[in-house]
This record gives C-alpha cells, sequence and structure tokens, in this order.
C-alpha cells in the first residue's frame, strides 16, 4: 500500500516540474505580468489577450501549456478545469475551445482513471466505502446498459465527476466506455464553460451584456446544453434501474434526517 503511495507521490511530483518548466519558459517570453488564473473579467480579458500575443510568436508553447495545465488538474482530481474552460473560450475561440476542452477533458479523465487503477484502488475504498458499494451495486443494475448509465452520471451527478473517475476501475468499467462517456456525457457542461469565455472576452462594458447579440447567445447556450440531458433524462426513466432520491444524497457525502 505505501509503495502504491510513494508511485503516486513520484508521479505528481513528475507532472508538477514537468508544468513548471513549461510555465517558466512561457513566462519568460511574457515579462508584463505575471502568469496567473484570472479572478475577475478584466483579469480573464488581460491573460487572454497576453496568451494570444505569446501564442503568435509561440504558438506551440502556449498551446502546449494549456494542454499540460488541464490534463495536471484533471489528471489529479484537482478542482480549478471549469476556469479553463472559460479561459479556451476566451483565447481559442468558442468551437476550437469546446473541441480542445472536450477532448482534454476525456483525456484527463482517463489519465485520473488510470492512475487510480495503478496506485489508488486500496485507498480509495478505504476512505469512501459506502460511496464505493452504494456506485458498485448502480453499475451492476445496469450492466446491460452501462454507457448510458455513464452518461446519466455525467449530465445529472449523483456523485462528484472527481470521484466517479477515481472509482471508475473500481467498479471495472471498461476504459472505453469511460473514455466515450466524458467525452459526450460533460459536452454540454464544457459547451456552456466554453462559450461564456468567449462571450466574456467580447464584453468591453455592462451594457453589452444585455445587448440582443448576447442575449440571442446564451439563450442559445440554454437550448443546447438542455437537449442531451432531457433526451438522456427520458431514456433512463425507462430503462435505468435509478433511485435518485433515496442515493444521491449519500453519494454527495451527506446524510438524510
Amino acid at each position: 500500500m505505501w509503495r502504491r503511495l510513494a508511485g503516486l507521490l513520484f508521479v505528481f511530483a513528475a507532472a508538477t516540474a514537468a508544468l513548471w518548466l513549461l510555465s517558466s519558459r512561457l513566462s519568460a517570453g511574457q515579462a508584463r505580468r505575471p502568469l496567473r488564473f484570472p479572478s475577475d473579467l478584466e483579469e480573464l480579458r488581460e491573460l487572454a489577450e497576453a496568451l494570444r500575443e505569446y501564442e503568435r510568436q509561440h504558438r506551440g508553447a502556449a498551446l502546449a501549456l494549456f494542454c499540460a495545465a488541464y490534463l495536471y488538474k484533471q489528471s489529479f482530481a484537482i478542482p480549478g478545469s471549469s476556469l479553463l474552460n472559460v479561459l479556451a473560450g476566451a483565447l481559442f475561440g468558442p468551437w476550437t475551445g469546446l473541441v480542445l476542452c472536450s477532448a482534454l477533458t476525456s483525456v484527463g479523465a482517463t489519465f485520473c482513471y488510470l492512475l487510480s487503477g495503478t496506485f489508488g484502488k486500496q485507498f480509495v475504498v478505504y476512505y469512501f466505502p459506502d460511496k464505493v458499494a452504494l456506485l458498485q451495486i448502480k453499475v451492476e443494475e445496469n450492466r446491460s446498459c452501462l454507457f448510458f448509465l455513464l452518461l446519466f452520471l455525467r449530465l445529472f451527478p449523483m456523485t462528484p465527476n472527481w470521484f466517479l473517475n477515481l472509482s471508475a476501475p473500481i467498479l471495472n468499467i471498461p476504459v472505453s466506455q469511460f473514455f466515450f462517456s466524458v467525452l459526450i456525457g460533460l459536452t454540454p457542461y464544457n459547451f456552456i464553460c466554453v462559450q461564456t469565455g468567449a462571450i466574456l472576452s467580447q464584453i468591453t462594458s455592462l451594457d453589452a451584456i444585455f445587448s440582443w447579440d448576447t442575449l440571442l447567445k446564451l439563450l442559445a447556450m440554454a437550448v443546447a446544453a438542455l437537449i442531451p440531458g432531457t433526451l438522456i433524462k427520458k431514456y433512463s426513466k425507462k430503462h435505468l434501474k435509478l433511485d435518485e432520491d433515496k442515493h444521491a444524497q449519500l453519494l454527495n457525502g451527506k446524510k438524510s434526517l
């Protein structure tokens, strides 16, 4: 068990060092301001503009840093990927950003799956026995339509995405089904975040938020995000064995009174 922990710490340290080296290289080429995650609209616009300027001269390095930061967060289940989705929309545009984030989300979640399967199974079972047992029951009850169960859990999360990534190898979920369920199931969420970043990067004042162009884009985002969820919801009622009200609180770390 301790050997597995040491192996995981080694992989984490190596990935952290690699990300730091990439970040240092990009920061050296962009000395006007330090690289950091944006905390408001103005910082988001400044960071996106700084990276656009750098990308024109060092496109490969800028893209590599973004991909590395995204995969780092996804692989080690570190919060903050949604902020990178917003940044992708501001930096790469709505459609390129969506394709990029969807691919990185799937690859990063699969890395998390593989790391958990190699190093973390015992730790996940030890610290979250009830959650793992409950998910195992749901997976076995719906083994014949497992892929649609995974889509349902991504679109209507009864448990956090990071925990599903960590527990998937314990539940004997095939890596191929896992990968494509993340790719498809999280696309609506990625779409909203990326589109938000693209819209915010173009807004120059509060008045622009209430323009017809912005409002129509926001309406289109809402409709596009609702369609896949509605379809999966209808399918789940007919084919999946779920008891959302009974188990959702436990899977999210809450107990009913």
